[in-house]
């Protein structure tokens, strides 16, 4: 991690399904990426600025940049200083359940707009933190229900996904499918084409404008994605890059790290030691920073 920068990746036992990052970032740039989870992130210093689907937007203080699950979007710096951030990841089954609960909304829920401004809802985000470093669980689930219910209420509701009527779409999914299935020793895309009878261009375009970016992309994106899934397990590092098929432990730590935003390695280390300690000393935090630099 390049110098002044800092990320702190951690779980609090009492909020199960929701992963938590307090980071400054200078000269980080995140690849394009996805997550299965929602991102709310609280902006507290700087700017963000970040590719979302086809537009390029930019967050600053008292803004929630707001991400849906599946969707692709990149990170960097948007002023010089960089940008400093408390951010929370509520898995999709935790949102819909609020949004239940809340809304009477029934379905695949989502975000309308990337971007929120909306100060007071950034600092009920930070509270999440803050109550999940002092050990106060009920602070900290109460925090997180009414955050989740306010970026509903404004921006959120009921998204139907549009099923795959054209030849292409089709097209893609299965090319999906097929990578999905394959991920540790994936076809060309000359081959793959042709398995699906069509041509190598037409996938890519296909492909493209189904998942918003080329199916090579994806694939390292599903990589790093199920890399996560297998660390969570305890699968060590190296087992976990070749699994996924990745070439070896520094592949999978390049690309993990310009995605999730830590290292492999640190990663595990702290859901490991969330998992050992439960919900006792320390408030059931369990966090690490890592020094190592981040290759972009």
């Amino acid at each position: 991690m390049a110098s002044g920068e800092r990320a702190r990746y951690w779980q609090y036992s009492e909020l199960p399904g929701v992963d938590l990052l307090h980071a400054h970032y200078i000269h980080k740039a995140f690849a394009r990426h996805t997550h299965e989870s929602f991102v709310f992130a609280a902006i507290t210093e700087g700017v963000e600025a970040f590719h979302y689907r086809d537009e390029l937007v930019h967050a600053g203080p008292g803004q929630i940049a707001l991400v849906n699950p599946d969707t692709p979007h990149t990170g960097h710096a948007g002023v010089p200083e960089g940008w400093t951030y408390r951010t929370i990841y509520p898995d999709a089954g935790l949102v819909r359940s609020i949004a239940e609960d809340t809304l009477a909304l029934r379905g695949s829920v989502g975000f309308t707009s990337p971007v929120v401004d909306d100060p007071y809802a950034a600092r009920l985000v930070v509270g999440v933190h803050r109550a999940a470093e002092e050990g106060n669980a009920l602070a900290a689930d109460s925090l997180l229900r009414l955050v989740t219910a306010r970026m509903l209420r404004s921006h959120g509701g009921l998204i139907t996904p549009l099923p795959a009527r054209s030849a292409g779409a089709r097209n893609a999914a299965r090319a999906r499918a097929l990578l999905e299935e394959r991920m540790a020793d994936p076809p060309t895309l000359e081959r793959l084409a042709t398995d699906l009878g069509t041509s190598p261009f037409a996938l890519l375009r296909a492909f493209r404008e189904a998942y918003g970016m080329p199916p090579h992309t994806w694939l390292t994106d599903a990589r790093v994605r199920r890399a996560r899934r297998l660390l969570d397990a305890g699968t060590p590092p190296a087992d976990a890059a070749v699994a996924v098929g990745f070439t070896d432990q520094p592949h999978l730590n390049r690309h993990f790290t310009r995605s999730v935003g830590v290292p492999p390695g640190a990663y595990q280390r702290a859901r490991s030691a969330r998992g050992a300690a439960g919900g006792t000393a320390g408030g059931g935090a369990r966090t690490y920073k890592t020094g190592q630099r981040s290759r972009t």
